[in-house]
C-alpha cells in the first residue's frame, strides 16, 4: 500500500505542484527546488543500490561525468582509485557535492564545465564513469566521443542509466511526456536509448544489464547498466 501511496504522490507532484511552481517563477525553482528534488532522486534506495552495483569497479585515475550532488562518492573503493575528476555544471549542484566530499578520504577535484567539451587530456584516464547523466546532458553524442577521448587504451567506461523502454505502452508515456519532462527535471530525457547511444558512438560492451527497477514509475525506471571500452580498430 506504501508503495502505491508514494507513487501517487510522486505523479501529483512531478506532474501538477512542480509544473506550477516553475511556471510561476522558473528562476525560483531552478534554484531552490530543482537541486533538492535531483539531491532526493538521485539517492532514493533503488538507485542507490544500482550505484553500488557498479562504483566500486573504478580504479586509477576516475573521471566522473555529471557527478552532481555527489551520490557516487561513498560507493568509492579509495584502496583502488588514485584520483578522481567530478565534471558538472551545476554550481548548486557541486555546493552539495562538496559537502558531501568532506566525509570521504578520496582525493577529489571538482570541474564545473561541460561533459561535451571537456579540459581533460587524451588517454589520460582508466576509468569513466556516468550513472543517471546521459539522460540529461544536452548532447549526449558529443560527450560520448569526449570519454573515448580522454580514457587510455585499456580504459574501462563504466555507466547505470535510465532511458527508453522496449515496452511499447511505456515508451509511449516516455515519448508523450518528452515535451515538458525535461522541462521539470533538470532537463531529464526519459525516452534516450542509452544501449544505442553507447553502441553507435564506438564502445564495445564488456557486460549490460537491464531492469525495471522496483519501486519507480515505469517511464523513470527502465535501467541500464555495465561496463564498455573503446571499439578496437
Amino acid at each position: 500500500m506504501k508503495k502505491y501511496f508514494y507513487l501517487f504522490l510522486s505523479n501529483i507532484f512531478l506532474f501538477i505542484i512542480f509544473p506550477i511552481i516553475r511556471l510561476i517563477s522558473k528562476k525560483f525553482y531552478e534554484k531552490n527546488i530543482l537541486p533538492k528534488l535531483i539531491n532526493f532522486t538521485c539517492n532514493s534506495g533503488p538507485i542507490n543500490y544500482q550505484r553500488k552495483k557498479i562504483i566500486p569497479n573504478a580504479n586509477g585515475k576516475v573521471l566522473e561525468i555529471g557527478i552532481g550532488p555527489g551520490s557516487n562518492l561513498k560507493h568509492y573503493d579509495n584502496t583502488k582509485v588514485t584520483s578522481i575528476l567530478g565534471i558538472d555544471p551545476s554550481e548548486e549542484l557541486n555546493q552539495i557535492a562538496k559537502k558531501r566530499a568532506v566525509k570521504y578520504n578520496l582525493n577529489i577535484e571538482f570541474l564545473i564545465e561541460s561533459a561535451s567539451n571537456l579540459s581533460v587530456e587524451n588517454n589520460s584516464i582508466d576509468t569513466v564513469v556516468s550513472t543517471y547523466a546521459l539522460c540529461s546532458i544536452p548532447e549526449p553524442e558529443k560527450t560520448l566521443q569526449e570519454i573515448k577521448r580522454v580514457l587510455k587504451n585499456d580504459g574501462i567506461f563504466i555507466f547505470s542509466e535510465h532511458g527508453l523502454s522496449p515496452d511499447k505502452n511505456v515508451s509511449f508515456v516516455q515519448n508523450t511526456t518528452d515535451s515538458f519532462y525535461p522541462k521539470i527535471a533538470g532537463g531529464c530525457h526519459t525516452n534516450r536509448n542509452i544501449e544505442k547511444l553507447i553502441f553507435d558512438n564506438g564502445f564495445e560492451f564488456i557486460e549490460l544489464n537491464n531492469i525495471y527497477l522496483p519501486g519507480t514509475q515505469k517511464f523513470l525506471g527502465y535501467n541500464y547498466w555495465g561496463k564498455a571500452k573503446v571499439e578496437s580498430k
